[in-house]
């Protein structure tokens, strides 16, 4: 028997601790599933919320946590293929289905999309609505830990790299910023069959987490120029595909620089300083392309659930520090304060 009433972390102001609450549990419409959330992902979105102020919610209070994953609950009249218990992961990105967008399959770019716990009540709780149409089904040798982070910190950088950059077995490839979504990039360039991966980031912490999980090459920017290191390791001709997961003008631009004729370079950071990068002589004799790269889709879920299920992406490694529901604020501090050096930070419940 479902609760009438459950728990649930709430935003309020930013910089103020998020509020551990009594509140219904939602009703689900005939069309949605009540999913019991087993583990939540913590985001950098996260961070910008609670503490920096950067991304505005739509309403107050509103429950946060946006990488969810549980257990079906309950099934709307219409609902069909799930049934109470099935292990699930949940698309967070809210999407309509019908617009022009959502039809030729990019859903992540729909055009009127929502993310759950960012637009609307997330996954902070103990239990969850959403469509039907969100769920994917996690097998039982997926633990929910990383059944949530596969859902954005996993998904993203698989979209950026695997459809948007349209990464090749062969290519070389270089990637900007060593945080969870980088790291993510560099094993999903090592599967997709990049014949050498190079990554820039001024953590040595994070420089040799890259090197443990497949970079052959480490730069620190502090240290060496990148570009100039880029340029010399590749003989002079630059990279296939460069990467940023950064969200800062001075790497978007390194980036363009570090491509070769032809180069792809994709965008994944986000940031509020414009993008400047080379001339136009420059960008367009050399053929340049410069891709914008937003979230994901259903299917990258499905495909990264499937992939980690056969054992071919170990991400249990990535999830460095778990916590209860009641210590969500103390998980948000170490990802803030970047406490223990995390990858990634999951509540469970």
């Amino acid at each position: 028997m479902t609760p009438t009433s459950m728990m649930a972390a709430r935003f309020h102001e930013v910089n103020e601790p998020l509020q551990m609450e009594e509140v219904p549990v939602p009703e689900i419409r005939e069309d949605e599933v009540l999913v019991q959330v087993k583990a939540v992902g913590l985001c950098g979105s996260d961070v910008h919320i609670v503490f920096e102020g950067v991304t505005p919610t739509p309403f107050k209070p509103i429950i946060l946590g946006h990488e969810p994953c549980g257990v079906v609950a309950a099934t709307g009249a219409r609902v069909e293929g799930w049934e109470e218990g099935d292990r699930v992961s949940v698309t967070p990105l809210l999407f309509c289905s019908s617009c022009r967008n959502c039809i030729t399959g990019h859903t992540n770019v729909c055009l009127t999309r929502k993310i759950m716990g960012i637009q609307a009540n997330g996954a902070l709780a103990e239990y969850l609505a959403v469509p039907a149409k969100n769920l994917v089904r996690l097998p039982e040798e997926v633990p929910f830990t990383v059944g949530a982070i596969i859902t954005d910190a996993v998904a993203t950088p698989f979209q950026a790299m695997a459809e948007r950059a349209a990464l090749r077995a062969g290519e070389t490839v270089a990637v900007f910023g060593a945080g969870g979504l980088g790291l993510h990039a560099v094993q999903i360039c090592r599967l997709l069959g990049a014949q050498k991966i190079i990554v820039v980031d001024p953590r040595e912490g994070q420089l040799e987490r890259a090197r443990e999980m497949g970079a052959d090459l480490t730069i620190d920017p502090e240290e060496t120029p990148p570009v100039e290191a880029i340029l010399e390791t590749t003989g002079g001709l630059g990279v296939d595909v460069a990467a940023e997961f950064v969200g800062l003008q001075g790497t978007i631009a390194q980036c363009v620089e570090s491509v070769a004729r032809g180069g792809r370079v994709v965008v994944a950071g986000l940031g509020a300083d414009p993008i400047s990068i080379v001339p136009p002589t420059v960008f367009v004799r050399d053929g340049i392309s410069l891709l914008g790269s937003y979230g994901f889709t259903k299917r990258n879920i499905e495909q990264l659930v499937e992939l980690a299920a056969a054992g071919r992406l170990n991400l249990e490694e990535s999830i460095t520090h778990t916590f209860p529901l009641d210590e969500v604020n103390t998980a948000l501090k170490y990802l803030h304060e970047k406490i223990e050096n995390p990858i990634r930070v999951a509540v469970t419940l």
